[in-house]
């Protein structure tokens, strides 16, 4: 099925000052596969994802949405296909409520209301925020708008589903509730992200960016456990693969009370929480 496939074939972009950003990137991604983008800040992933749906168009080389090449001409198609969910949910709601901005794709495309009405039900079901469909999203909490934003993106029934750093900001327990929220997809999705425990819940595969390249393109668990790569990517495991710092102490004699005092794994309710 190649009108789900998202192909980047030699990509390059510069800023303005001739900074370049992305340097002769290639990638194939196929239906259904869960991708993340990983790298440090700068190294090129939010650039890369505004050239998916077609913010940026390419200075020099191509990028193919299913069955389109990208191009002025495209974007609207390529646009109903590949659905961006952005680092600032408050760069996608401007809305007075919160049903009005998931409304605003769907009415863009011309739909029926019944239709639209339709629409904006489910994906406000989908992410479980029927509670909140006329409330101002300015006055949401972070978890909240990040809801509402997938909710916007979703309800134009993307296949390929794109997000910038999703759990920016979240609460622990918000950010829980959208991994699940993602997990549950069955899109394409490809996600950029600082957090790596995140890709280990949803991405079997990971793309490495470093200055502007692909340093590797592998499953995710093989990346994870390469730590010479992750450190000339300037990248941390994700935290369950590294070694517990209380577990892997060595526990000192129990002769010594301040030192037993301080160490000994019956002080620690949780010793794996590392939240």
């Amino acid at each position: 099925m190649s009108h789900h496939i998202v192909a980047v074939q030699d990509l390059h972009y510069a800023y303005a000052d001739g900074t370049p950003a992305v340097q002769g990137i290639s990638f194939r991604i196929e239906h259904g596969e869960s991708v993340a983008i990983v790298g440090a800040n700068g190294a090129g992933k939010s650039t890369l994802l505004l050239h998916l749906n077609g913010y940026l168009t390419p200075q020099r080389g191509t990028v193919q949405v299913g069955d389109v090449l990208l191009s002025k001409e495209t974007l609207p198609q390529a646009r109903r296909t590949v659905g961006m969910v952005f680092q600032d949910p408050d760069d996608q709601l401007f809305m007075p409520t919160v049903r009005d901005d998931i409304a605003f794709g769907p009415l863009n495309l011309g739909l029926p209301l019944d239709e639209v009405e339709a629409r904006v039900a489910a994906a406000l079901k989908r992410v479980d925020a029927e509670h909140l469909a006329d409330r101002p999203p300015y006055r949401l909490s972070g978890g909240e708008k990040r809801a509402v934003a997938i909710a916007s993106v979703l309800s134009m029934q993307p296949e390929i589903l794109v997000m910038d750093e999703p759990t920016t900001g979240l609460d622990p327990a918000a950010r829980r509730r959208l991994i699940d929220l993602l997990a549950s997809f069955h899109h394409t999705r490809i996600i950029a992200t600082h957090d790596l425990d995140l890709v280990l819940d949803l991405c079997t595969r990971t793309i490495v960016i470093h200055q502007g390249r692909i340093m590797a393109d592998r499953p995710t668990l093989e990346i994870f456990h390469d730590a010479e790569l992750l450190q000339r990517s300037h990248l941390e495991a994700p935290l369950r693969l590294q070694s517990c710092p209380v577990c892997s102490r060595t526990l000192p004699p129990p002769h010594d009370p301040e030192a037993h005092h301080h160490h000994h794994h019956d002080d620690l309710v949780e010793p794996h929480s590392h939240d």
